[in-house]
């Protein structure tokens, strides 16, 4: 007798069972083509979590034609640093869950340790268990994780939180996914501080940095979104931009990208303003180099920038 054979036996599924099912989903393939659309590189990325979508599809498939299965553990971690694409990834994820009936809505609960944690003795319980509360049937998305856990403060109430997070993410692992996300360093500490947080989360992925090419593309399509696009010349200073700014402190990958193009946006705005006369479309909608040179990464300084922004490569 065969091992397949005596498992089909074993578990009672009839021999000659010939029903069929696809394990195809339009949902989930719109959520997956949304995440190639949205976010620029992050192969290993995006490979995981077609993998994830593919093992989901199959044990619903399974279910679905009365084969053993295990509840899958759903809690992840995302980790990397700011602007990778990880708040966006979980808000895909949870259409993804959801397609798949993991969780009875796609929407996505998102907060940080202020949300969770009280500054006095019996404020972290209700705080922490009402924010499940709101987060339920769908995915809890914690940013900035490691700030709960604060051993260096005893009269800190974030390991209460925790401890509630804990017991919520496994009894009510049915109905509820948590995804923690930071800083992969501080979160491999924050893990190692807190082994049962650690063993209940299945799926740990790290979001790598972005190139220069790649940021390059995202300010394009963020450009395209809102309406604009760089001239050939804006473009080219914009990748000489990338290159300085991306050595400076507090980068942030395609939020710092996002910035940028704000701070040129308000360039290009002040110099049709005072040039005056009458705009063609191309006027309006063209970022031209001198909007990209302005900024500080140049070595210029500009008053209008520091007043305006406060931050590093204006």
């Amino acid at each position: 007798m065969s091992t397949a054979q005596s498992y089909v036996e074993e578990k009672g599924i009839a021999a000659k069972d010939e029903r069929r099912i696809t394990l195809e989903s339009d949902g989930v393939r719109q959520a997956l083509d949304k995440v190639n659309r949205e976010l620029v590189g992050l192969a290993p990325v995006k490979a995981r979590i077609g993998q994830i979508a593919a093992l989901l599809m199959v044990d619903r498939a399974r279910r679905e034609l009365d084969l053993t299965t295990e509840p899958p553990t759903l809690h992840m971690s995302f980790t990397g640093n700011p602007g990778t694409g990880k708040t966006t990834m979980a808000l895909r994820m949870a259409e993804i869950l959801h397609e798949l009936g993991y969780v009875r809505s796609s929407h996505v609960i998102s907060v940080t340790r202020d949300d969770l944690v009280g500054q006095y003795i019996g404020h972290t319980a209700p705080k922490t268990k009402e924010v499940i509360k709101r987060a339920m049937g769908g995915v809890l998305f914690i940013d900035e994780a490691y700030y709960l856990y604060r051993p260096e403060n005893e009269r800190d109430y974030g390991q209460e939180a925790i401890e509630i997070l804990l017991q919520a993410m496994e009894n009510d692992r049915d109905d509820l996914v948590v995804i923690v996300a930071g800083y992969k360093d501080r979160m491999d500490r924050f893990f190692q501080s807190n082994p049962g947080l650690h063993s209940r989360i299945a799926h740990h992925i790290e979001f790598p940095d972005y190139s220069a090419e790649e940021l390059l593309t995202v300010g394009d399509l963020l450009l395209e979104e809102q309406g604009y696009h760089f001239t050939d010349a804006a473009r080219k200073a914009f990748a000489d931009y990338l290159q300085r700014r991306m050595q400076q402190p507090h980068f942030s990958n395609a939020r710092s990208v996002r910035n940028a193009l704000d701070r040129f946006r308000l360039r290009q705005a002040m110099r049709l303003v005072e040039q005056g006369g009458s705009l063609s479309a191309e006027d309006l909608t063209a970022i031209d180099a001198q909007e990209v040179l302005a900024s500080t990464v140049f070595g210029k300084k500009s008053e209008s920038d520091d007043k305006t922004t406060g931050q590093v490569g204006s």
